[in-house]
């Protein structure tokens, strides 16, 4: 017999001395919304990158993110625009985010679609994501340097920072020429 999840945990939930952890997994946005913030319709392609061994070594080694980009989630459109989705490591969970880069390579915004940590949210505040904007590939995007840190969200805020960082690296060395 199957149980769903949801049983399980209220069962388990009415054991004496039995404390499940708390699920805070909240979807903020879909790719379809990003990409009407970021480029208000215009048309984009999705775009099969296979990211080279030796970009994703610089990428790693220049953003500090130890986890390799997947590169899956990368739109373009005509005019050379690009919008990336990627995930980092939170504090404990992973935290799902989109950044749009015009076709001058400058961040046209950065969007938090899916945040799973019980704390730490503020790095949703629009005050905070748009420090991002403008900023080009040539700016060292760095936590308590050209971005502000958010008391409470530490972690979260240079993760995201750091992510942020490597999909700027990725537009420099392989996205910025991409011909596809």
């Amino acid at each position: 017999m199957q149980w769903k999840s949801a049983t399980l945990c209220g069962v388990m939930s009415l054991l004496p001395g039995v404390h499940l952890p708390a699920v805070y997994a909240k979807q903020y946005v879909s790719v379809e919304e990003v990409k009407n913030i970021f480029f208000h319709g215009e048309l984009l392609q999705k775009v099969a990158i296979s990211i080279p061994p030796h970009i994703q070594t610089l990428i790693r080694k220049e953003s500090g993110v130890r986890q390799p980009l997947k590169g899956t989630d990368v739109w373009r459109s005509a005019e050379g625009s690009w919008l990336i989705v990627d995930e980092v490591v939170g504090k404990h969970e992973m935290i799902t985010y989109a950044v749009g880069i015009d076709s001058a390579g400058a961040i046209k915004g950065i969007e938090v679609m899916q945040y799973n940590e019980s704390y730490g949210g503020q790095i949703r505040e629009r005050k905070w994501l748009a420090q991002f904007t403008g900023k080009k590939v040539d700016n060292r995007l760095r936590l308590n340097e050209d971005i502000l840190n958010i008391t409470g969200a530490t972690l979260s805020a240079k993760h995201v920072t750091d992510g942020v960082r490597r999909v700027m690296i990725l537009y420099r060395e392989y996205l910025k020429g991409y011909q596809g």
